[in-house]
């Protein structure tokens, strides 16, 4: 399916809203508070040359992620914000992110047990307590100063993560090396296969090893679960299923994650409200992901001549939908531009919506629940070591959010003073 051509001179559109961390380093682009009121759904240029319609009111973001018929993924995730990324390139084996249907599904059910049943939820949980606690004692052993960032969030998902798949943590630089290069301003589809084939490698030889000695982990599970399916995986699908899984499912968690503890140390009345009343954190971990999550919007191309929001738009149009824009929506949050640790909502779009939310939703909730459970026990005078406007943010990536986060701290508690 091509895009149309017929709709307005990309010279005369507005340029996709990015995010102004200078002046708004909680939020998304000032302007979005004027879109939602005066062009809801809007034709923008985006970073990469793509023309595409922007929406940013919340019913309508809503609409358009929930139906998969109308709006398909084909696109990918995030086209507008990497240039090589081509949205309009045949999809590859394996590459479920931009499948629909019963494609997709095929996926779907068979990471879904790995990330998100209660039963998987409580085997990881112990796992990843432990990885936070090691995390928490390496920051004693350094020092009264740290990168939130880098010292702390990265480590934590980057183990978190390939505990899940069943990649050593040692060999985590692959993935890392693969992820730079996936969330940068790499521009062409060569450059990036050649980021891509030391990883590709090594899950190559990862699958045939547990195809022939399973052992307890994410990509045997996967691969024998498969081979009972009517139509099982190839290596050449495992092998870029579990690359997805890694390069997706460390760096935009830590980022979140950073992104969240930013703010509420910069609000800090808002951690002096988690360390007291610890019942608060799992709504602290949706107030994260409801600011946090999304930040570079998702991209979707239309299927039929349709509407979105009364506005008509026609087969082969790329649609943006801006994820922050959405649910900092007065009409659906209260006070949105507020971080609220005790929030009561229900409905955020951090996750996305529909059949292609988040697969790895309920561990990035984990995760974060543990994070915030173990920092306001064993580090209750965390707090920034900069100012505000000195916290650098990254640039030319997708994954929007703080480069580093400096804290400091008075005492750690060992783990046995810090439990409550």
């Amino acid at each position: 399916m091509e895009q149309r051509t017929d709709v307005v001179d990309p010279q005369d559109l507005m340029d996709l809203p990015l995010p102004r961390p200078s002046e708004c380093p909680f939020g998304p682009s000032p302007d979005f508070a004027r879109l939602r009121v005066e062009s809801p759904v809007v034709q923008v240029r985006c970073p990469t040359g793509m023309r595409a319609w922007l929406v940013s009111r919340y019913a309508d973001v809503r609409e358009v992620l929930g139906d998969a018929e109308r709006f398909s993924s084909r696109t990918g995730q995030v086209p507008h914000m990497m240039g090589h990324a081509d949205p309009g390139r045949p999809v590859r084996p394996g590459e479920f992110t931009r499948m629909d249907g019963a494609e997709y599904q095929r996926f779907r059910r068979h990471i879904g047990p790995e990330v998100g049943t209660p039963k998987r939820l409580a085997e990881l949980r112990p796992r990843v307590e432990a990885i936070v606690d090691e995390r928490i004692d390496a920051l004693a052993a350094g020092g009264p100063k740290a990168d939130f960032y880098g010292d702390f969030t990265v480590p934590v998902t980057t183990a978190a993560i390939s505990g899940v798949v069943g990649v050593p943590y040692a060999d985590r630089h692959l993935f890392h090396h693969a992820a730079a290069a996936v969330f940068s301003d790499v521009t062409s589809e060569p450059e990036m296969a050649a980021a891509m084939r030391p990883l590709h490698a090594y899950l190559y030889q990862l699958v045939r090893s547990r195809r022939e000695d399973p052992q307890d982990d994410g990509v045997s599970r996967i691969i024998a679960r498969s081979e009972q399916a009517n139509e099982p995986f190839t290596e050449a699908e495992l092998v870029s299923m579990c690359a997805v899984m890694l390069v997706a499912g460390f760096d935009t968690t830590a980022t979140a994650l950073a992104h969240g503890m930013f703010a509420l140390l910069a609000y800090r009345e808002q951690y002096a409200r988690l360390r007291a009343d610890p019942s608060l954190i799992p709504s602290a971990v949706e107030e994260i992901v409801r600011c946090f999550g999304g930040a570079a919007g998702i991209a979707r191309q239309v299927t039929r001549d349709t509407e979105i929001g009364g506005t008509p738009v026609r087969a082969g149009d790329y649609v943006v939908v801006a994820i922050q824009a959405a649910d900092r929506d007065p009409a659906e949050f209260e006070d949105p531009d507020t971080i609220d640790v005790g929030r009561r909502m229900s409905g955020h779009l951090g996750f996305g919506y529909g059949t292609h939310q988040c697969f790895g939703q309920q561990t990035a909730r984990l995760e974060l629940s543990v994070v915030l459970e173990k920092l306001t026990r064993r580090i209750p005078s965390l707090r920034l070591a900069s100012a505000v406007e000195e916290v650098p943010f990254k640039e030319n990536t997708p994954v929007i959010g703080p480069a580093a986060v400096p804290v400091t701290w008075d005492e750690i508690l060992p783990r046995e003073r810090g439990q409550r």
